[in-house]
Formats: C-alpha cells, sequence, structure tokens
C-alpha cells in the first residue's frame, strides 16, 4: 500500500495534513511578535523585562509590565484574532473576497456606541466595562439596521454588502455629529475612530477574551457549512445545506466577534479585510484549518503591528524632541493595509470570489 493511500485509508487527506502543519510555525510567529510587543515600550529597556520576569526589578518596573505591557499584549492579539476570523467569516458567507467587518455595518456601529458613550459623558459609562457593553450595542444596532433595510434580499450576497456599505456610511455621519455636539471631546474619542491599545488593562483582557473564544468557538462549528457556501449557493443546497440560516448564523458570529474587538480597541482599519486573504493562501479553503489559521494571523498582524508603532513612536519622538508621541496601530494598520488592498483588487479585477 502507498504511502497516500495508507493516508487515506488512516481517514486523514494528504491535501488537509500539509496546511494544518502550517498552524505552529504560524503560533511561533505569534509568540515571537508577543514578545516583541512586551520589549517595545518607552518606560522599560530589553533589560528590565528580563529582571522583571526573572523576579527582579523595582516597584515601578514591575507594575509597567505586569499591569499595562501584558494586557496590552494580550489585548492586540485577542483583538487581532477576532477581527480575522469575523473576516474570513464574512469573505466566505458572503462569497466576497473584498467584504471586510465593515460591511455588517457593525465597526461603525460599535465606534458610534463608544464615541457616544465617552464623547457624552453619558453618566455611569466611565468604566471600560461599560464602554465595551456601549460598544457591542452600538455594533449589533448596526448589524441590526442592515438586516432590516436589507429586509426579503438579505439573503443575496451583493445586496447586502451594497447595503452594508450605506450603513456604514450613516453610521458614520451619526459619529461625525457625536463629535460636533461634544467637540472638547475629541481627544479622548479619537482612539475609537483610529483603532489603539494604548492605556489597555487587565479588565479590557477579561472582557475580551471570553467573548472571543465563545464566538470564535461558534465560528468554528460553522466551518463546514460556510466551506460549502464557498462555492456558491447551489452547490451548497445541493449538498443539503439550509443556506440562507448558514448565513445568518456566520453572519452573527462575525458581528459579535468584531463588536468584542472594536470595543476593546477601536476601529482597526483593514485587519478583517485582508487577514482572511492571507489564512486562505497558507491553509487553503478548508475553514476547519483556515479559521484557527486567520485567528492566529490576525493576532500577529495586530500584535506585530503594535510593537512596530510602539518603536516608531519612540523614534518619531526622538527625532521631533517630544516629550510624549504616540503613533496609534490603527494608523499603521490603516495605511499598510491600504497598499495591499490595492494588491487584491489588481489580483481579483474581474470576480467576486
Amino acid at each position: 500500500m502507498s504511502a497516500a493511500a495508507a493516508r487515506a485509508a488512516a481517514g486523514t487527506p494528504p491535501r488537509e495534513r500539509a496546511p494544518a502543519r502550517r498552524l505552529l510555525p504560524l503560533a511561533v510567529v505569534v509568540l515571537l511578535t508577543g514578545c516583541a510587543d512586551l520589549l517595545a515600550g518607552r518606560a522599560l529597556t530589553p533589560g528590565d523585562v528580563w529582571e522583571v520576569l526573572t523576579g527582579g526589578g523595582d516597584p515601578t518596573q514591575r507594575h509597567v509590565l505586569l499591569h499595562l505591557r501584558f494586557p496590552r499584549t494580550l489585548v492586540a492579539l485577542g483583538a487581532g484574532a477576532a477581527l480575522g476570523v469575523a473576516g474570513l467569516v464574512l469573505q466566505s458567507a458572503l462569497r466576497n473576497p473584498l467584504a471586510g467587518p465593515e460591511v455588517t455595518g457593525v465597526t461603525p456601529g460599535a465606534v458610534l456606541g463608544a464615541v457616544t458613550a465617552t464623547g457624552l459623558g453619558l453618566a455611569g459609562w466611565e468604566s471600560p466595562a461599560a464602554v465595551v457593553a456601549a460598544a457591542c450595542a452600538g455594533g449589533f444596532a448596526g448589524a441590526g439596521l442592515l438586516w432590516l433595510l436589507a429586509g426579503r434580499e438579505r439573503g443575496d450576497p451583493a445586496d447586502t454588502a451594497v447595503y452594508g456599505v450605506l450603513v456604514s456610511a450613516v453610521l458614520g455621519g451619526l459619529t461625525a455629529m457625536v463629535l460636533l455636539v461634544a467637540p472638547g471631546e475629541l481627544g479622548s474619542v479619537v482612539q475609537w475612530l483610529v483603532g489603539t491599545t494604548e492605556g489597555r488593562v487587565w479588565e479590557h483582557w477579561h472582557l475580551l477574551w471570553p467573548w472571543t473564544l465563545v464566538w470564535g468557538a461558534g465560528a468554528w462549528l460553522l466551518a463546514a457549512p460556510l466551506t460549502l457556501l464557498r462555492l456558491g449557493d447551489e452547490p451548497a443546497a445541493a449538498a443539503g445545506l439550509a443556506t440562507a440560516r448558514a448565513r445568518a448564523l456566520a453572519l452573527l458570529c462575525a458581528v459579535a466577534l468584531t463588536a468584542g474587538a472594536v470595543s476593546a480597541v477601536g476601529a482597526l482599519g483593514f485587519v478583517g479585510l485582508l487577514v482572511p486573504h492571507l489564512a486562505v493562501a497558507l491553509f487553503g479553503a478548508d475553514l476547519r484549518i483556515a479559521l484557527p489559521g486567520a485567528a492566529l494571523a490576525g493576532a500577529a498582524v495586530v500584535c506585530g503591528a503594535d510593537a512596530v508603532a510602539q518603536l516608531l513612536s519612540r523614534g518619531l519622538a526622538a527625532v521631533l524632541e517630544a516629550d510624549r508621541l504616540t503613533l496609534p496601530v490603527g494608523a499603521l494598520t490603516t495605511c499598510l493595509g491600504a497598499l495591499l488592498l490595492l494588491a487584491v483588487v489588481r489580483r481579483t479585477p474581474d470576480r467576486t470570489f
């Protein structure tokens, strides 16, 4: 019996095992980016970080590393994983390689919720948990508005994408109106508009990880139906899949994951749009493997971008002789994502999937 036949008899197709092996190297990349993010800050040198990790360091150094840098890194990893999975779920459900979380209206909706709670200074909305709740409520409101506008055509991927763009524009306009009402709060809410991990603490992480884990597991359970949806509604229906229900459940998972990420770090541009392309290129179209790959890739991209943003902030502060200059990670992902998006558009100009 040949090796290929033996693998097939064992129930593990050879084409399935090869991409799965790539998850481990990508997990190592995630670990390395996490370490880089811990070392990239201004207050501590790499030597100080090592001293604290080995049980030394003064109280200030221990506080900076254990209560500021660690949660910031974990939040970056969690938010990146959530956006990567959400983007892949959306692109598979809508069969559109240019469909990102913004298509559902949840990203601008979550931003609107956070800006409204923070910018207008609503009573009782000062804590991170309350802002997260407001952002999630706004995200689901944006998705609900899309659902109502789509009406009977909500099962059509193209119409859903068009209505999503319209909903995003409306919600973006409402956010601008909130900023006009409270212009003095612009500095405190710009983090939601651009996306940043600055100032993230353990409370943000404790709110983010259970949410991401639950909805990420739900998305993985839909891996087989989503793989069929990537082939088209007719082949999926011929295979016995209830396409409308599967698509609705997938969109619900994507909305929840995106709302959780945005509520923690703001609107990180292009992460949910471009990470899925990387995941599919590395792991193929079988979402049982590609979804965990998208989670790892998203975590690596956001955490790595955060480390680079911190290093650039230190360099710019030195050049400009500024005491404190912070480059939001969302600004970096948006600039780099725009360039990569042009490459994606040029590669797939005449097809929707």
